[in-house]
């Protein structure tokens, strides 16, 4: 059986931290015999600059085809002055839909070994393991109609859509559901229904859907105390659940609790399990061609891609058994550096993990 992946390294920092994860896939390739096959396409502003657009038609087209997608990341200050509509994340906005890869799932797990590089004290981190659950191809972000405009008095005004349909609702607390029973049997949804009545039907949609799943604890918790308890007490938490924008805001300030954003990595998944696979950090144009990106989220983004949408999961525990032995030798890139450990480049984190890998 093959297994078709396709890779694109993206902007920035998005080639350099490909180039790990592809490593370690094709070691992974040799020791388990999972037969894939790499093919590779261009996003964002790389595609920008060779065919003018975003999301060029050859891209979608081998993404459609495809098994999965591993992704770098895209964007950067280059492409800033660009029109809206050709920026490099629409690329990135337009492959999500038309791949109707509506489920986010992003956990924050923090690494024991990483506990002092956290920015909370190891106490409250400790043991951290949590899911965000986030819809991706609507709310905010997408609904219509949206734009800027010119008002009588001459004042320009931005505006934007927020809304849900029942059957979205209903399709991400599906998986938020599920990934809960199959965790811990805990799930908060974050809303602002106090405010917004595009979560007034959201909370009561959870609410329904909640009778199907009587051996999950179901909570609900407005936005902006969620974002308060992630850095009070976020042990609280198994899984949560939210609508785009607010799990764009709240899974950012997770990865925080775990050292670096430089460690997570996420699934935006379809109906069928298809996914595409990113780190949860940007393309970082600051550090790019430096070798201090670290590429740990990536090569945990293709553990899980292998675990979600290839089925292969040995190969996918053996990915995150090979990180962890990394951490224990003491490599760190700049992000994750602390006192007493051997702070390393890209390359050289990428290569560790391989060996370890390979030998494990």
């Amino acid at each position: 059986m093959t297994h078709n992946v396709l890779v694109m390294p993206g902007d920035g920092i998005g080639p350099e931290i490909i180039n790990e994860a592809v490593k370690v896939l094709q070691a992974c390739n040799d020791k388990f015999g999972l037969g894939l096959s790499v093919d590779s396409a261009l996003l964002g502003g790389a595609a920008i600059d060779a065919t003018g657009g975003p999301l060029p038609e050859e891209t979608l087209s081998k993404a459609k085809a495809c098994d999965a997608i591993l992704l770098g990341a895209v964007g950067g200050p280059k492409w800033d002055g660009l029109e809206m509509a050709i920026r490099p994340e629409k690329g990135l906005l337009g492959i999500r839909s038309e791949l109707g890869l509506f489920g986010n799932l992003r956990p924050a797990i923090l690494y024991p070994q990483l506990a002092d590089a956290s920015s909370l004290k190891p106490e409250i981190v400790s043991g951290l393991d949590i899911l965000i659950v986030r819809e991706l191809t609507g709310g905010i972000y997408f609904g219509q109609p949206r734009g800027i405009r010119t008002l009588e008095n001459g004042e320009r005004q931005g505006y934007n859509t927020y809304v849900y349909s029942e059957s979205e609702i209903r399709r991400i607390g599906k998986v938020a559901f599920e990934a809960a029973r199959a965790r811990n049997g805990k799930l908060c949804s974050v809303d602002k229904a106090n405010v917004l009545e595009v979560t007034v039907l959201w909370r009561e949609i959870m609410d329904d859907m909640a009778k199907d799943y009587p051996d999950v604890e179901l909570s609900h918790m407005y936005v902006d105390n969620a974002a308060m308890q992630l850095v009070r007490a976020p042990k609280q938490f198994d899984v949560m659940v939210t609508g785009n924008m607010f799990g764009d805001i709240l899974s950012d300030a997770a990865a925080m609790l775990t050292g670096s954003i430089g460690m997570l990595p996420s699934a935006s998944l379809d109906v069928t399990g298809k996914g595409m696979y990113e780190p949860c950090h940007g393309s970082a144009p600051d550090i790019a061609g430096q070798g201090k990106a670290n590429p740990l989220a990536t090569i945990l983004s293709a553990a899980m891609m292998l675990r979600y949408s290839l089925n292969e999961g040995a190969a996918a525990d053996a990915i995150e058994a090979a990180v962890s032995v990394v951490l224990d030798q003491g490599l760190r890139t700049a992000d994750i550096a602390s006192n007493g450990c051997q702070t390393v480049n890209t390359e050289t984190m990428g290569e560790a993990v391989v060996s370890a890998l390979l030998n494990g």
